[in-house]
């Protein structure tokens, strides 16, 4: 049961049964509700609700729900948990400039909906990003994880939320190899029952948006790892 204080969760999705189905389970994990079924109202209602986080299908009636996910990053820092029926979409999803923070392939167990919600809006709240407000410079890259910045010189470069979060704990363990199911558990909260094809596709992306800059090493067969610059510091 929701209440007074429980966080907006929008649901975008033009099949009414699915919307229902997914409204129902995140409503009795006390989060309010709002559903739904076009790009169009998804926008208006991203104005007027402002949620807490977006459950957006990828296939809607009016657009494309890319787009929907495009024009909401452009001006909302709002996360986003995208659905689609196809599998070969999840490039799509999470590259493209898109940056979904999250997705899952219809049909879809809702508790695990219910928990990914859960941990993508654990790890987004304000407070929990003060608390670990801290600066890292790497060379020419510098990152501010309290105003949740990337600049490289004086440029500063837009990463998507999970993009940000991900580049941060290879920073900050740095030197160190992170395996893809630890970025997964660290990053998202949670595995993908073996699908680490997602963080495969956000090292991509940090890697096109850093350019030279970029410190990510690949490990291969393991993982990841961000080698130690000469004049490498936390502030």
């Amino acid at each position: 049961m929701a209440t007074s204080q429980a966080q907006t969760v929008l649901v975008v999705e033009d099949e009414v049964s699915i919307a229902s189905f997914i409204s129902l389970y995140l409503k009795n994990a006390g989060y309010r509700v709002k559903a739904v079924g076009s790009g169009g109202d998804a926008l208006a209602q991203v104005e007027l609700e402002q949620p807490a986080l977006i459950v957006l299908d990828l296939m809607l009636p009016d657009m494309d729900g890319i787009d929907v996910c495009r024009r909401i990053r452009q001006g909302k820092d709002i996360p986003i948990l995208m659905l689609t029926a196809r599998d070969e979409d999840v490039d799509k999803i999470i590259g493209l400039e898109v940056g979904a923070d999250d997705y899952l392939t219809k049909p879809f167990n809702p508790r695990e909906l219910v928990a990914r919600v859960k941990s993508i809006l654990r790890r987004s709240t304000p407070a929990r990003r003060a608390s670990e407000s801290a600066q890292i410079r790497h060379g020419d890259l510098h990152v501010d994880s309290g105003r949740r910045e990337a600049h490289v010189g004086d440029e500063e470069i837009q990463l998507a939320p999970k993009e940000f979060d991900l580049l941060w704990e290879l920073l900050d363990h740095r030197g160190l190899v992170l395996t893809r199911d630890q970025l997964l558990e660290r990053v998202w909260g949670y595995t993908f029952a073996g699908d680490t094809r997602t963080v495969d596709v956000h090292v991509r992306q940090l890697r096109r948006k850093l350019g030279d800059a970029s410190p990510i090493v690949t490990v291969w067969g393991v993982g990841y790892k961000v080698s130690p610059a000469r004049d490498s510091v936390n502030a």
